[in-house]
């Protein structure tokens, strides 16, 4: 690869703004169309002279081309494109052929056919590739990476998952006249039959706020006061 000055005086400036960027699920209402697209390098493959490249936004993934026939520079800088780059693109939204498609992403039927290509920003080799599902990889070296770890398709999935299950049961229970409160996570110690999760005061040395172990006390009070159905979720 090329020294980091050498490749930044071949970066050619993205002068034309009237193309307003969109997501790369957009992609397949606009066959036949000019797109601008940006995101991270998810992954590429270079087959002969055709260079494949994964982009990948938060709609998911898309497949860029880039070929020799593009302008001379905009390929030799594709060449240099590695992982998790940031990238920004203009190309032409084309329909794969039927024995290309990739069904197993949203756009697997369409692909851009590049134009032009700006890198908005370099990224060092990542310690573990986002591409897996990560359950090969040292859970101590993954955390230490939350950030990146947190790219990964399978993990990114699991937290709109737990929106969506949680969002649901606020519609439902809203519908049945529920009102979501929160009530305190510290608060004065209450005896019980375990051991208290204390939490020193930094503004009161030597005191302390403990976890409750007895939260139906904020229910009976919520109660007391009129209002007749809560609803929490716990932080655990």
């Amino acid at each position: 690869m090329s020294s980091d000055k050498a490749f930044k005086n071949r970066l050619i400036k993205y002068n034309d703004k009237s193309m307003k960027r969109i997501f790369n699920i957009e992609t397949i209402d606009i066959v036949g169309e000019k797109a601008l697209l940006s995101g991270w390098v998810h992954s590429v493959r270079f087959h002969g002279k055709i260079i494949f490249v994964d982009l990948r936004d938060k709609s998911g993934l898309i497949q860029v081309v880039f070929t020799p026939g593009i302008s001379e520079n905009y390929y030799q800088i594709a060449k240099e494109l590695r992982p998790e780059w940031v990238i920004e693109i203009e190309g032409q939204v084309n329909k794969r052929p039927d024995k290309m498609i990739n069904p197993n992403i949203e756009t697997g039927k369409v692909e851009i056919e590049a134009q032009s290509l700006k890198v908005v920003s370099q990224s060092k080799t990542p310690p573990f590739s986002i591409e897996s599902d990560g359950n090969d990889i040292n859970e101590e070296l993954r955390l230490k990476y939350r950030y990146l770890d947190l790219r990964r398709d399978r993990l990114s999935k699991n937290l709109k998952k737990r929106y969506q299950a949680i969002q649901s049961l606020r519609n439902n229970l809203e519908k049945d006249g529920f009102i979501e409160i929160e009530t305190p996570i510290l608060s004065k110690s209450t005896p019980e039959g375990e051991r208290d999760f204390l939490v020193p005061s930094r503004m009161s040395p030597g005191n302390f706020y403990a976890l409750p172990q007895s939260p139906q006390q904020y229910k009976q009070l919520l109660m007391v006061a009129g209002i007749e159905r809560y609803f929490q979720f716990a932080r655990c």
